[in-house]
């Protein structure tokens, strides 16, 4: 069993952070169901969990736990109008909360106003339903992170998201700290990609991560 927290945030307090995850493309709906358990068991603040299995998700829980489901995920070139459909079609079926890919190319081509357009079009049909930006943040340069801070704030999503943890590297530190330096001040941080112990989590959350995207916490507790 890890060592016992050093700090002042409880095991319990950070567990209210994590959107409990299982994005896996071979995920069965047995395993979603123990995330969904687990989930409000360690009475977390979500699952995170495909598109295709939230309508099913949404009934097993009753309302009992937050379902966050992916759009675009996890490349974030599908055009405007898929990830409007399928953020949509998500909040239909239940979904209470939204994280969507951003369309890393145009960042690249500086093709700033149509990034901030697409959040903005999917941020209008999510309307009183959590929106979480995913920017990727390994596949950026510092000054493509930064404007990519100002573009989520203008466009009023709630959340700034670091990865998917399917690219080439997850979360940082460095990079958690440089949004808390950035964004705006109604906008909140994601941290998700490689957080595998409650030392890490508790460092996110005192550099400014509101959430963290992690199934590592769970599992620890549960061994």
């Amino acid at each position: 069993m890890e060592r016992e927290m050093k700090g002042e945030i409880s095991r319990e307090e950070i567990l209210r952070h994590v959107d409990h995850t299982l994005l896996a493309q071979t995920a069965t709906w047995n395993e979603i169901r123990e995330i969904l358990d687990d989930a409000m068991g360690y009475k977390t603040a979500s699952a995170c969990i495909p598109a295709s299995y939230v309508e099913q998700a949404a009934r097993y829980v009753d309302g009992k736990l937050p379902i966050c489901t992916v759009i675009g995920f996890p490349n974030g070139y599908s055009t405007k109008e898929a990830k409007v459909f399928e953020a949509g079609d998500a909040i239909r079926k239940g979904a209470s909360e939204i994280d969507m890919v951003i369309q890393i190319g145009f960042v690249k081509d500086g093709r700033y106003e149509e990034a901030e357009a697409e959040i903005r079009a999917v941020r209008e049909v999510c309307r009183d339903r959590i929106l979480k930006v995913i920017i990727e943040t390994c596949l950026l340069t510092r000054e493509e992170k930064i404007r990519m801070c100002q573009i989520v704030t203008r466009a009023e999503a709630d959340y700034i998201k670091t990865s998917t943890g399917f690219s080439s590297a997850g979360a940082t530190f460095a990079d958690v700290e440089l949004m808390r330096a950035h964004v705006g001040g109604g906008v909140k941080i994601k941290a998700a990609g490689g957080i595998a112990s409650f030392d890490d989590a508790e460092k996110f959350i005192s550099l400014g991560a509101d959430r963290l995207g992690t199934s590592r916490l769970v599992k620890i507790l549960k061994a």
